[in-house]
């Protein structure tokens, strides 16, 4: 239709090479190169194509897309999964309109520098690559809501990517992550769902705890050694997934009672000993996954009665620790009035001796304590 913007969609090619409607190899090759010369963009040479007719299929619509967008139409969609691609060419940054960007499922080791010139892109998906690394230019993408990154060769995230302030998913699971970027919670505001799963992170920022738009955290299978102490600021926490991080997860900081909207949780596979008091605060909770854990606070016992059990077994802890606050509290103001009220008048003696002896030799100096000629020639003048 008129004015309707392109959304291209890749399917495996009907025709065979012999095929009348399909120019023979050659020439293929040669409409490839005059495009790609004309957009700028690398050789055809630095382009790989998988053999056969599926291959030069890939390589039309990759021409095509490109072609339509230098020729001024609208192209919002470009869809290129599991196509075999090596290759993404500069020439993609310039495709102004470009709101979704799928190239998952492709043997691609490099994204050009170019993709931050898509100022309006709101979804890229680069699952299922061979990807080592990612662009600084990523954090040019301030639109982007959506960022797929998983299975691929990642072991970091550009400290960039904070800037895409509009992220609300960002799925960055089963690469060779070892830490997130320092700032990527004091930026990240609006995510929702973050899964960083089947990593190798041993550590969250501290800046994690900012985000409190966060909804879902999954970080299973990673070697993380605990979780920050100000964890309990995730408000609008929901679902957390921090199992089979083995010997190295060991405990969990007492603000983790402040995840007051968790309904699902899974702890399973670690080192976790004992919940803290204030995992009793949770009332929300519906699903608690504690297996394979040396628990001994709550007991196994109570444990295999499920997550009511423990639920009901942490708040009574948690309201005895409360009332043995308070009554710590109360005992301590006690002892304090009480040790005020056996000090007033010794104080008080104190005070009066300090008063009077300041107060004679006040009465001497001015009375006789001194000749006239020995007083402050100053005052003489002021009198």
């Amino acid at each position: 239709t008129a004015g309707r913007p392109a959304r291209f969609r890749l399917h495996p090619p009907a025709l065979k090479l012999s095929s009348p409607h399909r120019p023979p190899l050659s020439q293929a090759h040669h409409k490839t190169a005059s495009v790609l010369s004309d957009l700028r963009s690398p050789p055809p040479t630095s382009l790989p194509r998988p053999p056969g007719a599926e291959g030069v299929a890939v390589q039309e619509e990759v021409v095509a897309v490109l072609k339509q967008a230098e020729e001024g139409k609208p192209v919002e969609s470009v869809l290129l999964v599991d196509r075999q691609l090596r290759y993404l060419p500069e020439a993609f940054g310039r495709i102004l309109g470009l709101r979704v960007l799928d190239v998952s499922h492709n043997q691609l080791q490099v994204i050009p520098d170019a993709i931050g010139g898509l100022e309006h892109l709101e979804e890229l998906r680069l699952a299922s690559n061979a990807l080592v690394s990612l662009p600084d230019t990523v954090g040019f993408l301030s639109n982007l809501k959506i960022l797929n990154v998983s299975t691929n060769k990642l072991r970091t995230l550009p400290d960039s990517i904070s800037k895409c302030r509009s992220l609300v998913e960002l799925d960055a699971s089963y690469n060779g992550l070892t830490y997130l970027p320092t700032n990527i919670g004091y930026e990240l505001i609006n995510l929702r769902k973050l899964w960083v799963h089947m990593n190798k992170l041993r550590s969250f920022p501290s800046s994690i705890c900012e985000m409190q738009s966060l909804y879902l955290l999954d970080a299973h299978f990673n070697e993380l050694c605990g979780l920050p102490s100000a964890i309990g600021k995730l408000s609008s926490l929901e679902i957390l997934n921090l199992s089979s991080n083995f010997s190295d997860m060991k405990e969990l900081p007492f603000s983790f009672g402040d995840l007051l909207n968790l309904r699902e949780v899974d702890l399973s596979n670690n080192q976790i000993h004992a919940l803290p008091d204030s995992f009793g605060r949770l009332d929300k909770l519906e699903k608690l996954n504690l297996e394979q854990n040396p628990l001994s606070m709550p007991s196994a016992e109570v444990v295999k009665e499920g997550v009511e059990a423990v639920k009901e077994y942490m708040s009574k802890r948690w309201l005895d620790a409360l009332l043995e606050e308070e009554q710590r509290s109360m005992a301590e103001a006690a002892a304090a009035e009480s040790l005020q009220a056996s000090t007033p008048k010794a104080w008080l003696a104190r005070s009066v001796s300090w008063v009077s002896d300041v107060g004679g030799s006040f009465v001497g100096y001015v009375s006789g304590g001194q000749s006239k000629s020995e007083k402050d020639s100053i005052l003489d003048q002021q009198f």
